[in-house]
């Protein structure tokens, strides 16, 4: 795909958000969390997993970097935060900073978080299932709650309408209660809203409501926005 910039992001950036983060990305409140079985998906170098399950959430964060040996996931993150929290301070006319502050804020959070990401990894390695969609090492309906963001719509230049849906579908197979995914523009801050209605007709088909809700987040310009699933009544 052929960006007027110039400017590629030639492979999956692996970023360490913080609960704070998902909170706002989410619209997540305790009750979403407290007693509940939460999927991260992917949960690359977040420390939501770690922060969530100290609020009594019973998190399992899958992503195919989890197969790489924990010692060595905890070696990495921090080198990899550094990349992507690079990436978008010298990107940095693509991002509203206010929810954060400053790049230095942002910068901090991040660290923050890989570096709870990296003491849970090695410390509760159970927690870190090695796994990609559209398809998860899991059982149906083992969660309540399943949350994806930066995957779906984030690389729509590279994975296909075919993928989302196979994606969201099984997301919808494994959470019996709902689905949330953010953000719902690429990574270049584009819109694409006739893939949205695309999925939401097919999903329908299938039984899934689906609903768009506002987010108290908005890091891409326009990105304040995240799609829910739900099966329907």
């Amino acid at each position: 795909m052929h960006h007027a910039d110039g400017e590629v992001l030639g492979e999956f950036l692996v970023s360490a958000r913080s609960l704070a983060e998902y909170r706002a990305m989410f619209q997540l409140r305790d009750d979403d969390l407290s007693g509940r079985r939460v999927l991260d998906c992917p949960g690359g170098a977040a420390s939501f997993a770690a922060e969530a399950s100290a609020l009594g959430a019973e998190v399992t964060a899958i992503d195919p970097i989890y197969a790489t040996p924990p010692t060595e996931l905890a070696a990495r993150a921090t080198p990899e935060t550094e990349r992507a929290v690079a990436w978008a301070h010298s990107h940095a006319d693509r991002y509203r900073w206010d929810w954060y502050g400053s790049t230095a804020e942002h910068a901090a959070i991040r660290r923050g978080a890989a570096a709870r990401f990296a003491d849970d990894v090695r410390a509760t390695p159970e927690r870190y299932l090695a796994g990609s969609l559209p398809a998860l090492p899991c059982p149906d309906d083992a969660f309540d709650l399943a949350l994806s963001s930066h995957l779906l719509f984030s690389y729509a230049d590279r994975l296909d309408a075919d993928f989302h849906l196979a994606a969201l579908l099984e997301l919808a197979r494994v959470a019996t209660v709902e689905t949330r995914v953010y953000p719902l523009l690429d990574y270049t801050g584009a819109p694409l809203d006739d893939l949205i209605e695309h999925l939401r007709a097919e999903l329908l088909d299938k039984g899934i409501a689906t609903s768009l809700q506002k987010t108290g987040y908005e890091f891409h310009h326009g990105a304040d926005t995240m799609l829910t699933l739900r099966p329907a009544a």
